[in-house]
């Protein structure tokens, strides 16, 4: 397993997080057996608390430096997903109306999204369902991890 800058405790396992000194680079969704890690540098420390805000109140905006990477049409879909508010979902439809795309590339776009949380992929949805989350299709924890964050949201979504 990769080393994370912080490891810390979250309704549904744990969220690991990778930051360094100017940004944070990666979000990850872990199984509660994780070991947890004190953070390491002081933007670990900071995500750490903005994530745990999170989980106390939804509608809490982040405010943290990123480094996003991807492609430039990653990057138009995270900025997307961004612009969803708490407690809403679009569709991977809509989302590929809104920047003129198609909703497989967005799937595929969501899935690969870094930060999450931070960047609510978990509010992107199918049309029929829930859909995928973080490339797993099935049920399993990343469909229960999406689950609590959209509940968590007030939103309910079979």
């Amino acid at each position: 397993m990769k080393p994370f800058d912080a490891v810390i405790d979250a309704p549904f396992g744990k969220v690991g997080i990778c930051a360094d000194e100017q940004s944070v680079r990666e979000i990850v969704y872990l199984p509660d057996d994780v070991e947890s890690v004190e953070p390491r540098t002081p933007l670990a420390r900071e995500a750490a608390a903005q994530i745990r805000r999170y989980f106390d109140t939804p509608s809490t905006r982040f405010d943290l430096p990123l480094s996003i990477g991807g492609t430039a049409f990653q990057r138009r879909v995270w900025q997307g997903i961004s612009s969803i508010a708490p407690g809403h979902v679009w569709t991977y439809g809509q989302l590929a109306l809104e920047i003129g795309s198609v909703p497989r590339a967005v799937g595929q776009a969501c899935g690969s999204n870094p930060l999450p949380i931070v960047i609510p992929c978990h509010r992107v949805v199918a049309s029929g369902g829930i859909g995928g989350f973080a490339h797993h299709p099935g049920e399993g924890f990343y469909r229960n991890v999406k689950r609590w964050l959209l509940a968590h949201e007030g939103v309910s979504i079979a």
